[in-house]
Parts: structure tokens; sequence; C-alpha cells
């Protein structure tokens, strides 16, 4: 039985996106194997770090190793990433998160912004932070990150979604967000 798992939201149709093309900021590069073909929907929105939906296949992840990135903050919980990532020089992170529009709790975020400074603290590395599709979990966790590494959230959360269109900003994620950030503020008055 051949199954196939959409690796490219429905939404690229509605954009117009066609396949092999780069258009503000999303990479679709097809990867043709037999009469499969394997696309990854990723976005990178500095020069290290990227956002964007889930692997889902060995072909997947050798494209992802092949690009460079060392690191992988999967944030879905309905698929871990581990067992594909076993013989690939990448490091993962799985931070099961339920995509259920409720508020999200500050170590859910502490685990994945922690993994993600470790990793831009290596030379040359380069994360990808992702979730099923790429619309809440994992731009919410990016929104984390960039906010822990100085940016302001509007700016954070406009540049997001400005590379990333697809991109929604769920209020409760957002809070959430501040809520992280405000005990991260805490922390280091109390240090």
């Amino acid at each position: 039985m051949d199954i196939r798992i959409p690796t490219r939201p429905i939404w690229q149709s509605k954009w117009g996106f066609g396949l092999g093309i780069q258009h503000a900021g999303w990479n679709f590069v097809p990867k043709t194997q037999g009469a499969k073909t394997f696309m990854m929907d990723l976005t990178w929105v500095t020069d290290r770090i990227a956002v964007g939906g889930g692997i889902w296949n060995p072909q997947n992840m050798a494209e992802l190793v092949r690009d460079g990135v060392t690191h992988i903050l999967d944030m879905q919980i309905e698929f871990d990433d581990t067992q594909l990532a076993e013989g690939h020089p990448v490091t993962v992170f799985w931070n099961p998160t339920d995509d259920d529009f409720q508020h999200k709790s500050v170590d859910l975020f502490r685990g994945g912004v922690e993994f993600a400074l470790d990793a831009l603290d290596e030379p040359n590395s380069k994360l990808y932070v992702h979730c099923a599709a790429g619309i809440h979990r994992a731009p919410m966790m990016t929104l984390a990150i960039l906010c822990s590494l100085g940016w302001k959230l509007d700016e954070a959360m406009a540049m997001i979604a400005e590379k990333r269109p697809v991109v929604d900003f769920a209020s409760v994620y957002v809070s959430s967000v501040k809520a992280f950030l405000e005990e991260q503020v805490e922390e280091n008055v109390r240090s």
C-alpha cells in the first residue's frame, strides 16, 4: 500500500507557488525518488534559524542535513524525529506540544530555548524549529528563541510573519511566550 503523507500543506496552490522555487523566504525543494516526490516546507528566518513543517521521512531528514542543519527542535506531538535522525550528524530535541490553543507552560519554552541557545553557541550550527505544518507551534517557539536572543517581541513576530506569511500567532500562544519572557527576566534579576 502506498501511503503518501503530504509534505507540502494545502496552501501551496492558494498562494500560487510551484515546485522547486523560492519565494518570500520559503524553500520548496522537491526530491524525486522513483514515483514519489518528497518536499521540505521550511523558511529561513535568519541565516541560522529555519521554521517549518514536519520532516516525516528519511529523505527529508537527509536533505536537511545536506543543507547544513545541525540541530532540530521538534515541536510536534504527532511524530518524534529521533529515529529519522539516527545515522545523521544532527541533534534532535523532541519537545512534544499539542496545538490545542491552550496556554503553554514556561517549562515547555525553557527546554526548547535552552536547546536552541546551546545549539546556536556552536560555530556554523543551523537550527530547524518545526511542528506539523509550521503555522502555530514552531513559530511560537521561534518567537521565544528570537526574543531570548534580544529581539523585541513585536519586531520578531513581524519578521517571522513577513518571511513566512502562513504563520498564525494565536493570542494564547503569544501570551504564553510573554509569560516565559517575564519569567526569564525574573530569573535574571534573582541571579
